[in-house]
């Protein structure tokens, strides 16, 4: 989820760009890379358990 930091943890959020479930075997992973990318050129900062799901499918957190 996209999400303003000035939001409560569970307030509105921007935009959905993915999904996580680690309850399943393998977990699931499911991260549209291209908003993903577009977020993060904007600015977005990843929190570091994004980051490290970021990473795992491939998208640098950078967002370069």
């Amino acid at each position: 989820m996209v999400a303003d930091q000035r939001s409560p943890r569970d307030g509105r959020t921007i935009e959905t760009i993915g999904q996580y479930n680690p309850q399943t075997d393998p977990s699931l992973i499911v991260i549209d890379e291209d908003r993903a990318r577009h977020w993060l050129g904007q600015g977005a900062q990843p929190t570091r358990t994004v980051a490290t799901l970021l990473r795992t499918q491939g998208i640098e957190a950078t967002g370069r």
